[in-house]
């Protein structure tokens, strides 16, 4: 086996041996490996090839001592098991690919500030470059604000991204309001979460917006069972004299339970009441019966959580939700 053959066998290949490869110095090896500007896209594509060819990796922590980087962001992040969550941090790890880093995650209760503060500090042990909350309540980026001062900390849906939160329960409403409903409940998230403040926030300017002065309003955990657990308070809203004609839900799941609920009590949808969701999770299209919803684009804003981090350019505004009507909204009966 030649000394190239055996070096990439055991793995042993060094900066030398790179630089050699790909017929370049070792200063412009480390410049490419720590992403120095003023290499040009052959020479950069040269060693990189070169790195490859002898199975080359790259030393994080040494680079790290170099560059004070280690092109590594953290993320805190709560309800992990949640549709809301769990997208959010998929798109982080895509955007935080795309931009050439890596995501490492520390769950936490956003309801509990020290939870949230050893998650910082975890996070701040590894050296991470910036850090991103994912379902945030403001007690989390207060807390982030004090133990994690000395990086670029920023959240999903926060800052000009509210707006489409906001924008998206409006739509849910106007939906309902074309339909010919004047008659509306909802059921909001937990009032400490940023998004669930802003949604609900959204249902309320749209309903006065249009002179109306809104239903019965409830308070989920974001959970199917949350929503089927209120099932028997929204029914009876239902029977009342007067009562809503349609509801907006905070989400897609409170919406799955609210329906399977109604439904259990003989209540038809939307014979009898029409339903919104948020979100629109990959299921809802085939929840019984198809949930007329709201999607935004979680990508686009992990992008610009992302870019925030860096220092990079962000857009002015964030991309316009999209109301996705399907079987669950008809006119009032």
């Amino acid at each position: 086996m030649s000394a190239e053959g055996s070096r990439r066998a055991s793995g042993r290949a060094g900066v030398r041996e790179v630089a050699a490869l790909a017929g370049v110095s070792t200063q412009t090896v480390s410049r490419v490996i720590n992403d120095r500007p003023s290499i040009r896209r052959e020479t950069r594509q040269r060693v990189l090839d070169a790195m490859d060819a002898l199975g080359y990796r790259v030393n994080n922590a040494a680079r790290a001592l170099g560059t004070h980087r280690t092109r590594t962001l953290g993320v805190i992040a709560s309800d992990a098991a949640l549709y809301g969550p769990s997208a959010g941090i998929a798109a982080l790890e895509a955007a935080a690919r795309a931009a050439g880093l890596w995501i490492t995650t520390a769950y936490a209760d956003a309801a509990d500030a020290a939870s949230v503060s050893d998650a910082a500090r975890h996070l701040r042990a590894q050296g991470v470059d910036g850090i991103v909350a994912v379902a945030a309540h403001a007690r989390t980026l207060d807390v982030l604000a004090r133990v994690a001062d000395d990086v670029p900390v920023a959240a999903l849906h926060a800052g000009a991204a509210a707006v489409a939160q906001r924008e998206g329960a409006a739509l849910a409403v106007r939906h309902l309001v074309a339909l010919g409903h004047r008659r509306i409940a909802r059921v909001a998230g937990p009032a400490r979460w940023l998004e669930a403040a802003e949604r609900d926030a959204g249902v309320a300017l749209e309903l006065t917006a249009h002179d109306l002065a809104g239903g019965p309003r409830w308070e989920g955990d974001w959970s199917a069972a949350a929503g089927a657990g209120l099932a028997a308070s929204v029914a009876r809203a239902l029977a009342a004299p007067g009562g809503p004609t349609a509801v907006v839900v905070a989400n897609d799941q409170m919406a799955l339970g609210l329906m399977a609920g109604l439904r259990a009590r003989g209540i038809a949808v939307p014979g009898e009441v029409s339903v919104t969701g948020f979100d629109d999770n990959p299921d809802a299209a085939f929840y019984r019966p198809a949930l007329t919803t709201v999607r935004i684009d979680v990508a686009a804003d992990a992008r610009r959580a992302v870019a925030e981090i860096l220092g990079s350019p962000v857009p002015s505004a964030p991309p316009a939700p999209v109301l996705v009507p399907r079987e669950s909204t008809a006119p009032p009966a």
